[in-house]
């Protein structure tokens, strides 16, 4: 089984990478592979390091669109966007899908309740336990503001950064919770992402955690994307074979691509 699709990937256009798109187009046509989605991060007041998570949409597509046919003939190459969830923001968030032509809007949460877990300040004065059930809550409460957007991201990102990482997670701690989150995201017809930035991480597991992807099998979920979550052309489609191997043993048969906002499936090769 290979996954010859990444469909989380970020380039000079986010405010944490400097990677020009053109460089992480080229590498990745160099590494085989046939479907990119570029999704930069869109990220609305965000405040917490100083650093502007905003790109200027008309810019962002004036680019890429040029991009997309100079390399037609050697990559399937998609204009996506990470738009970071916060519930007071989906009239902002509903204007920018609106009015551009993306192919693919990837819905993901890094703040909760304006602090994001990266930053140890997040977990500070209470149990990593505690802080892990505020994450989950406020995903609960973004779905139920907004929910036009294709895939959620890293579902369970909060772990990456936690004190002890994963050491001492079990998501069934949370089941109850996360049945709810999975149920929604299935109602809705939003795909879940299995993001292989968690390895990167050293937690020897995806974003979200096998347990929540089998779980999302079990309730009756089928779209699932592959996307590495990376800055850097290095990590691009990093770990995809020992992403294909877990979901084929949660009963995953293909993946799925998106061309404007519809998605497409594709059998394991």
């Amino acid at each position: 089984m290979k996954i010859l699709s990444d469909y989380h990937v970020h380039t000079s256009f986010s405010g944490d990478c400097n990677i020009p798109p053109e460089t992480m187009i080229q590498r990745a046509i160099d590494r085989g592979i046939r479907h990119l989605c570029l999704t930069d991060h869109m990220d609305y007041d965000y405040e917490e390091s100083g650093v502007c998570f905003e790109f200027d949409p008309k810019e962002y597509f004036r680019r890429l669109l040029v991009m997309k046919e100079q390399f037609a003939d050697q990559i399937d190459l998609a204009i996506g966007v990470e738009l970071g969830l916060q519930p007071y923001l989906s009239k902002k968030h509903h204007n920018l899908v609106f009015s551009n032509p993306f192919d693919f809007v990837l819905g993901s949460i890094h703040l909760v309740h304006s602090r994001d877990p990266f930053f140890s300040s997040y977990f500070e004065g209470r149990s990593e336990q505690e802080a892990f059930l505020e994450y989950f809550e406020c995903i609960l409460q973004n779905l139920q503001a907004y929910s036009n957007f294709d895939v959620f991201g890293h579902l369970d990102y909060v772990v990456r950064y936690g004190p002890n990482k994963n050491r001492n997670y079990s998501c069934h701690t949370y089941r109850e919770l996360l049945d709810e989150i999975l149920r929604a995201l299935i109602k809705k017809d939003i795909g879940l992402e299995v993001n292989t930035g968690g390895y990167k991480y050293g937690l020897k597991a995806p974003n979200p955690c096998p347990e929540i992807i089998c779980r999302y099998r079990e309730l009756g979920g089928r779209i699932i994307t592959l996307g590495s979550d990376t800055h850097v052309p290095d990590y691009l489609a990093y770990e995809f074979d020992r992403a294909a191997e877990l979901l084929k043993a949660c009963g995953f048969r293909s993946y799925f691509i998106f061309h404007n906002r519809k998605a497409e499936e594709i059998g394991f090769a």
